[in-house]
């Protein structure tokens, strides 16, 4: 990985800084992104306590904020030349249903409308690279989620685990379908469960104990990083296996209606 670019999104905690941390070993200069500026700076200098040498940047930005996104996409457009792999990482758990700053439900606004704007304003960054890779980070929990187009912000019913599953499976939805759309470019996209790991969202929504950091971080590390899945794109990988997704992502007319309603959301139509 020396030499590429890799951004990690929600990289000050859990997986997503166990996952910039072995990227920094493997020669990547990584760009970790945190809402927290104070957290930022003490990831970083945590990471270069455990991997000497290693090449870090700092972005920070509120992940509901679809404002804050374009200025971290503009932040980094200015900064670097390309990227070779972008890490959907950062999540939310909500118990209780809250808006975001443009007025969504903060569970769809952070884990899914902020990765769909951010992919897409880093799409000329992306097609820099001589190959790049998007990963985004869902669950397991979307196998068991439903699409109601008239519920998406829990309008009718708010559950927290409904929505958050819910949001899980619009990350897989997002992965294939960006897959489908970037046919003919060099940009690989896909989505995976990374495992039930031992992080504050784990504990904040279901309260319960999980695995290492480490065997959360494998998945998307291997994506970011092995040759084994270069041009592999459109899967869901559990284990650094593609496994089946939730058949409702199989429905080219959903990704097509759920992908431009997302555009109409982020303001990108």
């Amino acid at each position: 990985m020396t030499g590429k670019y890799v951004l990690v999104t929600g990289a000050t905690d859990g997986i997503g800084k166990q996952t910039a941390l072995e990227l920094a070993k493997l020669g990547a200069t990584v760009l970790l992104h945190g809402r927290n500026p104070k957290r930022l700076i003490e990831t970083m200098k945590e990471i270069h306590a455990k991997a000497p040498g290693a090449h870090l940047d700092t972005f920070n930005a509120d992940f509901s904020s679809l404002t804050a996104v374009r200025k971290m996409a503009l932040d980094l457009a200015q900064k670097y030349p390309r990227l070779d792999a972008l890490i959907n990482n950062a999540g939310v758990y909500m118990q209780r249903r809250e808006l975001s700053r443009d007025g969504y439900e903060m569970t769809f606004a952070v884990n899914h409308l902020a990765p769909f704007l951010l992919t897409h304003l880093c799409l000329p960054l992306l097609k820099a690279a001589p190959s790049a890779r998007v990963i985004t980070v869902s669950s397991v929990a979307h196998l068991r989620a439903t699409l109601d187009f008239d519920n998406l912000q829990g309008e009718k019913k708010f559950d927290g685990y409904d929505a958050y599953s819910r949001s899980k499976l619009a990350n897989v939805l997002f992965a294939v379908e960006l897959a489908e759309r970037l046919k003919g470019e060099k940009i690989a996209s896909n989505a995976l469960h990374p495992g039930v790991i031992a992080t504050k969202l784990l504990e904040a929504g279901f309260a319960m104990k999980g695995a290492p950091l480490e065997e959360g971080a494998e998945t998307p590390v291997y994506l970011a990083s092995s040759p084994d899945v270069e041009g592999v794109t459109g899967r869901y990988f559990v284990k650094k296996r593609p496994q089946p997704y939730n058949p409702i992502v199989d429905n080219a007319e959903i990704r097509k209606r759920f992908w431009e309603l997302s555009k109409q959301m982020v303001g990108l139509n």
